[in-house]
């Protein structure tokens, strides 16, 4: 298993990451039995939110209930949670009351002391800079949360964000995949006119942006051909991704999982892989990809058969 470094800190971190918001409702044999398989392959970094269950707080709970973790197991493990999306009356809260709640609500759930990385969930368009500078200031000097970054954020929502907040922000979790990677694609169709991924969406090259900034992207929905609506393996509209996943696969003699996640692996923008899965050898598949030495060739042939302009 490959480390990287968590942005500016001086936190290593497994380049895969253990999602743990399907949770909820496995008995306490199947969570041990996810978890132990994680560490089993490397994976030591579980990622949370406030938001995950069918209660605020729920898979947080989950997590801590059926694992018991003793002092010293806590140790051994990252653990990252997020805040600021609030299901009732479904809106976005980056206020200093509830980021600073939420943290303490994360904390009780956990049944820990600290959490090592907190993140902004969604940009909050009523954000006030000054509010969440403060909540993180509070949290920091308290104990209870070693490092920020934000989810799903443009470079001008960090760049506000960092108008006020001085701490390093070392993450930045955004949708990734073969498919749907115009965050990556919209660099190499620049400059094309009528090309759709030539269309800069995100407030300016999130991917250059996040490496001169030094802040490590976290790919969700890894496996995904869009947002939510099903996996890339075996879709009949990527017969040729497929073809070339399968055929990456048998060369590297690892699954296709495995090659989905080290395209995402082999950019040197050192980024995460959050994986959603409750299958433990899924787990075990994907943390194969972790350091498979795709060559360029193989890197862009991927990212091609996806649909996507290579001119």
């Amino acid at each position: 298993m490959r480390s990287v470094t968590l942005g500016q800190s001086n936190i290593q971190v497994p380049n895969v990451v253990a999602g743990m918001m399907r949770i909820e409702d496995l008995s306490d044999d199947d969570i041990r039995a996810l978890y132990d398989r994680c560490r089993e392959v490397g994976v030591d970094f579980f990622d949370h939110a406030d938001l995950y269950g069918s209660s605020r707080h729920a898979c947080e709970r989950r997590f801590t209930e059926a694992l018991k973790l003793t002092a010293s197991e806590r140790d051994e493990i990252t653990l990252q949670t997020k805040t600021g999306i609030v299901a009732d009356d479904w809106h976005f809260d980056h206020s200093y009351e509830h980021i600073v709640a939420s943290a303490e609500q994360s904390l009780e759930a956990l049944g820990t002391d600290r959490i090592d990385v907190l993140l902004l969930h969604r940009p909050d368009a009523l954000v006030e800079p000054d509010e969440v500078a403060r909540a993180f200031d509070h949290l920091e000097s308290s104990g209870k949360v070693r490092a920020f970054g934000v989810s799903n954020h443009t470079p001008r929502q960090i760049d506000l964000l960092k108008t006020a907040v001085t701490q390093p922000l070392v993450a930045n979790q955004v949708q990734l995949s073969i498919t749907h990677s115009t965050i990556i694609a919209q660099g190499l169709a620049s400059n094309m006119a009528g090309e759709d991924d030539s269309i800069t969406r995100d407030g300016g090259g999130l991917v250059d942006y996040s490496r001169i900034n030094g802040i490590t992207l976290q790919a969700w929905s890894p496996f995904q051909k869009g947002f939510f609506d099903g996996v890339i393996f075996g879709a009949e509209e990527y017969p040729e991704l497929n073809a070339k996943l399968d055929e990456l696969a048998a060369k590297y003699s690892v699954t296709p999982t495995a090659i989905a996640t080290a395209w995402i692996t082999r950019h040197p923008a050192g980024m995460q892989v959050v994986l959603g899965t409750t299958n433990p050898q899924r787990v075990a598949d994907a943390a194969e990809g972790s350091d498979i030495p795709l060559t360029r060739g193989e890197w862009y042939g991927l990212i091609q058969a996806a649909g996507h302009k290579v001119p």
